[in-house]
């Protein structure tokens, strides 16, 4: 039994269903973090206790959707037996009394309903997201990366999904980078949106997109989050859509066709907290961030780690 909100199907004001799935693109090979994923998935990689694909479950859960479907590839089922029960470790937990823990490991299984579906070939985001067209059909859908989150605290999809339902078109959600990274990501250009849109958060409306720019050819500095809300024409843009960037379909190119042919982009603006674990470094900094901030952990490990700078910086061991 999921816990998805139960009204979360109603129609917004425009008489447009809002999406109640949602896809999570998951076959890439995760080269950045070889040789640990040769095995591992890296939406596996724990931050803390739990790995990083089940706190992308749980956005997309608690923004309402309980239909969950991952685009896995070769060596990834493991991460479908996350979500999956564990009857013999259950059942030694509950002998125990260890009740606290035995909640946590049911709670993957609790989130939402996981279904899979493989990818044969990584050949881009817009190749995977097609996958998902036989479970989607021609309905809204979410689309989150299985590298990034958001805090709970601060969400970010309920917003998105809102904004689709009003629409009907592609939402994304960006955010600001330095200038000199937005060679590192998907950059748009925008302009104010319909005031009609405005009371649901910082709200553009896109007016072209550009993958991976060079600085000086960037039209801003508003950068694709891994976050998107599609209509179900994007499967058609997907297979009319050519290689590009790297050689592969972007999902960028697509949405972009779709731009051209009428079909309104809008974007909010994410002002919350975002952690990337796409690359060693943001996956650290994710670690050392959401442990400093547990009620559990949290003071020890800051006082811990104050300590070990404090020692490294006076050239010490820090142990």
């Amino acid at each position: 039994m999921s816990e998805h909100s139960a009204n979360s199907s109603t129609p917004a004001a425009t008489g447009r269903t809002r999406a109640v799935k949602a896809v999570i693109p998951a076959a890439g090979l995760a080269t950045r973090f070889l040789p640990a994923t040769k095995a591992v998935p890296k939406e596996l990689l724990p931050v803390v206790d739990r790995p990083v694909l089940q706190y992308i479950v749980e956005e997309a859960t608690q923004a309402g959707i309980g239909d969950v479907l991952l685009i896995t590839g070769r060596g990834k089922t493991s991460m479908v037996d996350h979500f999956d029960r564990r009857p013999d470790l259950e059942a030694r937990l509950e002998a125990k009394g260890d009740q606290k823990t035995l909640d946590a490991v049911r709670r993957p299984s609790e989130l939402a309903e996981i279904y899979t579906c493989r990818q044969p070939e990584q050949l881009g985001l817009g190749h995977a997201v097609g996958y998902a067209e036989s479970h989607v059909g021609d309905q809204p859908f979410a689309v989150l990366l299985g590298d990034e989150f958001v805090k709970p605290s601060e969400p970010l999809l309920p917003a998105m999904l809102e904004l689709q339902a009003r629409t009907g078109g592609v939402v994304l959600a960006f955010f600001e980078v330095d200038p000199a990274d937005t060679k590192r990501y998907g950059i748009a250009s925008v302009e104010p949106a319909e005031s009609e849109l405005t009371d649901i958060g910082e709200v553009v409306k896109v007016t072209g997109m550009v993958e991976k720019p060079k600085p000086e050819d960037a039209p801003s500095n508003l950068a694709v989050l891994g976050r998107y809300v599609l209509p179900g024409r994007i499967f058609d843009a997907i297979r009319r859509t050519e290689p590009g960037s790297g050689g592969e379909i972007q999902l960028t190119d697509a949405m972009e066709l779709l731009r051209t042919e009428g079909v309104p982009v809008h974007a909010i603006v994410y002002r919350g907290t975002r952690y990337d674990t796409g690359m060693p470094l943001g996956y650290l900094q994710t670690v050392v961030q959401i442990a400093a901030e547990r009620d559990d952990l949290g003071g020890e490990f800051r006082k811990w780690l104050a300590e070990f700078v404090n020692s490294d910086a006076a050239g010490g061991s820090g142990t």
